[in-house]
């Protein structure tokens, strides 16, 4: 398969070729080394999709000369990962991987047990961050869509989704397994997973959610970590909305 890049949004991508620049170039060309003649994949990731050959390659400047473009439609329903913070790298490596199963949004979530806080300057910082990781993971994906990292919520703000989506709360001893869950491919009613911390979801938060609309809903017997129950729920819903 070839390589992918993404470009700034700055970058025309209208003509009939496309010239990488800053990190993207260093990138290219010192780290994955292509090569003049060599064919790749060049998006800005909101479903722009071109496929070309390298015409220069340098640190500072890669040029790909365009033989396809095609526009990929955004995904409908969408998949969103809510995730609470977590300590450690636990909430990046469940973005990382959310991000290359398919996640068509991020929502961090500040919730009661989470140990992490994203207070002040942390949480322009946290969300900078997160956005970095979906970025390259996306692009290591080879996805047209690059999924947006919102700014963190509360479990009141999640609450006032449930109006307009369809929320799934992760609880290990919820009645009903995910797999029981019918998702319709043709509903485009964005479907919310929601993935509390380490500690878990408190009562209160259950039942918050719980009267707003959320349903809770249970993975299996064992209970997984905050950095693997959100990926295994979206390949889950991938493969009941036809997606897989």
């Amino acid at each position: 398969m070839p390589l992918h890049f993404v470009v700034d949004g700055d970058t025309a991508l209208d003509g009939d070729e496309v010239v990488l620049t800053g990190p993207e170039a260093h990138h290219a060309a010192v780290v994955r080394r292509v090569r003049v003649g060599e064919a790749v994949t060049v998006g800005d990731g909101r479903g722009a999709w071109l496929s070309g050959e390298v015409a220069a390659a340098s640190p500072q400047r890669v040029a790909v000369v365009i033989t396809h473009r095609r526009t990929v439609p955004a995904a409908a329903p969408r998949l969103v990962l809510v995730q609470a913070l977590a300590k450690g790298d636990r909430d990046e490596l469940a973005v990382q991987a959310a991000t290359e199963i398919g996640a068509d949004a991020i929502i961090p979530w500040q919730a009661s047990r989470s140990v992490s806080r994203w207070q002040g300057a942390k949480i322009e910082k946290g969300r900078a961050r997160w956005s970095s990781i979906v970025r390259e993971a996306a692009k290591q994906a080879h996805r047209a869509w690059i999924p947006e990292v919102t700014a963190p919520v509360s479990t009141a703000d999640l609450a006032a989704r449930a109006e307009h989506a369809r929320l799934l709360v992760l609880v290990p001893d919820a009645a009903d397994p995910l797999t029981g869950v019918f998702l319709d491919p043709q509903d485009t009613t964005d479907v919310l997973v929601i993935v509390g911390p380490e500690g878990g979801l408190t009562p209160e938060e259950v039942d918050r959610l719980g009267s707003a609309g959320a349903r809770p809903v249970r993975l299996g017997e064992n209970v997984l970590r905050t950095s693997t129950a959100g990926p295994a729920a979206l390949a889950l819903a991938s493969a009941a909305l036809h997606r897989w």
